[in-house]
């Protein structure tokens, strides 16, 4: 069973719909693991199916190391992201970690990825779950 490890953080919205989508097509052949930077943003992705969850940089450190693949917006990777909620000790945690890391060009940041085209959110989900994640877990 491959481990997915989905971080999020403010309100935990990417992240919940990150993972009702996996919950949806996938059920319980997967186990989807919540990385919150902050309580709240774990509690919605609890919410959202999520087999279990945890917050804050150390859960999130320890965390990536064992899980199989990482999901979430680019912000995970830049520190002081999502209004300084990702740590320089999380962005380079989530960049170190051995697990494959799929990333939505999302972030709140000053940053602009040349090259990608503007999707909305939902379509990027569904591209990251069907393009991506699919051919990884299968």
């Amino acid at each position: 069973m491959k481990k997915i490890g989905v971080i999020d953080g403010q309100g935990g919205g990417i992240g919940s719909a990150i993972i009702k989508k996996i919950k949806d097509l996938y059920g319980e052949t997967v186990d989807v693991v919540a990385l919150g930077t902050n309580a709240i943003a774990t509690a919605q992705m609890l919410k959202a199916g999520a087999n279990r969850g945890a917050s804050g940089e150390n859960a999130i450190v320890q965390t990536t190391k064992s899980v199989d693949v990482i999901l979430g917006p680019l912000g995970i990777i830049i520190a002081h992201a999502m209004m300084g909620e990702v740590t320089p000790g999380i962005a380079e945690g989530v960049a170190g970690s051995p697990a494959a890391k799929f990333l939505l060009p999302l972030t709140q940041e000053n940053v602009t990825i040349v090259g990608v085209a503007r999707l909305p959110m939902p379509h990027l989900i569904e591209e990251l779950i069907s393009m991506y994640l699919h051919d990884f877990i299968t």
